[in-house]
């Protein structure tokens, strides 16, 4: 079973646009949920963004990014 707060790095995850490594994400603690806000500083502890507010994918966090996406796709398509 996925914890909740692995959903929620799941989610995070799967909002970088793996076509342009260059675009990134900022999470702003005043305007974010606060779940994402600590995904985010929960990520960035793992090493798989740059910042613990978003920032950029490391070269770990592109490997779990694109098998999550990969993961949504084929489950999105399982239900077509």
């Amino acid at each position: 079973m996925l914890t909740p707060e692995e959903i929620i790095e799941i989610n995070l995850l799967s909002q970088f646009n793996l076509s342009n490594s260059q675009e990134g994400l900022k999470i702003h603690s005043h305007d974010a949920d606060p779940t994402t806000v600590a995904a985010a500083e929960r990520l960035f502890t793992k090493g798989l963004i740059t910042q613990h507010d978003g920032g950029y994918l490391t070269s770990l966090g592109l490997d779990a990014a694109e098998h999550s996406q990969t993961l949504l796709t084929i489950l999105r398509t399982a239900e077509s």
